[in-house]
């Protein structure tokens, strides 16, 4: 489903990707860890296609198709779709009004109508109570006054109504106390499916524990050095990242 080719990534001439290769497949779910500055953030915000970043060789392929000219938008058209560390806010845009542009947009974007308002609310209703989201949440404005585990919240139920194809969720743990955290990861388990997949990435072992991947990749330096199963992050919460830094050198 999403192919990625010895992917070398600059930022203001400074290499941080340094020839990631990375194959997920439907139904998959990989968490990619590393310590700060790995380059984890950057590989997410290059796949999503963040102009700030200058792709200097590879491929990012989705469903055998070269993203290379697609600017963000497009990519989300197609079915990427990146959760923010730090959700903007957009003050007087409700969040139910915001998702219906978003999914109205990316209808228009593959040559379709607009989705009828019976549906759209049908929808909404529906990916509200799957997530356990109060109907009053999605009067509010998008995120405004929102704490960290709310706006986390939204991003699950925007990425639920948009039913992207990969969702790559990017230190989607950050800030949340454990109670929103299992909330967050429930969405995520619930959302999982044989024809999409997810991308999880994340400093530590905890969110693990409520969403399991399938693979597990560390992250170090600008290359994956290491992949295994979920055992392998929890190798990494005993013994830290400099481990991997020992076994390199060896």
């Amino acid at each position: 489903m999403l192919e990625i080719k010895n992917l070398h990534a600059s930022v203001d001439n400074k290499e941080i990707l340094k020839g990631i290769n990375l194959v997920v497949k439907p139904g998959e779910v990989h968490a990619i860890m590393g310590p700060n500055g790995a380059g984890k953030s950057t590989l997410a915000s290059v796949v999503a296609g963040k102009d700030e970043f200058e792709v200097t060789k590879g491929e990012v392929l989705l469903e055998g198709q070269d993203l290379a000219d697609d600017a963000p938008e497009e990519r989300a058209h197609k079915g990427i779709f990146l959760s923010f560390q730090y959700p903007v806010e957009i003050p007087g845009v409700t969040v139910t009004n915001f998702m219906k542009t978003a999914i109205n947009e990316s209808r228009k974007a593959r040559g379709q109508e607009d989705m009828p308002a019976n549906e759209m609310l049908k929808m909404i209703k529906e990916k509200a109570e799957l997530l356990e989201i109060d109907r009053k949440f999605l009067s509010r404005s998008l995120n405004e006054g929102f704490s960290g585990g709310e706006k986390k919240r939204n991003e699950i139920f925007q990425m639920a109504m948009l039913e992207p194809k990969v969702a790559i969720l990017d230190e989607t743990d950050s800030g949340l106390d454990i109670d929103a955290l299992r909330i967050v990861a429930g969405g995520v388990n619930k959302l999982r499916s044989k024809d999409n997949a997810v991308v999880v990435i994340t400093h530590y072992q905890r969110l693990l524990d409520y969403i399991v991947p399938d693979f597990v990749h560390v992250l170090y330096d600008g290359k994956i050095v290491k992949s295994g199963d979920a055992s392998l992050a929890l190798e990494l919460e005993e013994k830290g990242y400099d481990w991997i830094k020992q076994e390199m050198a060896l």
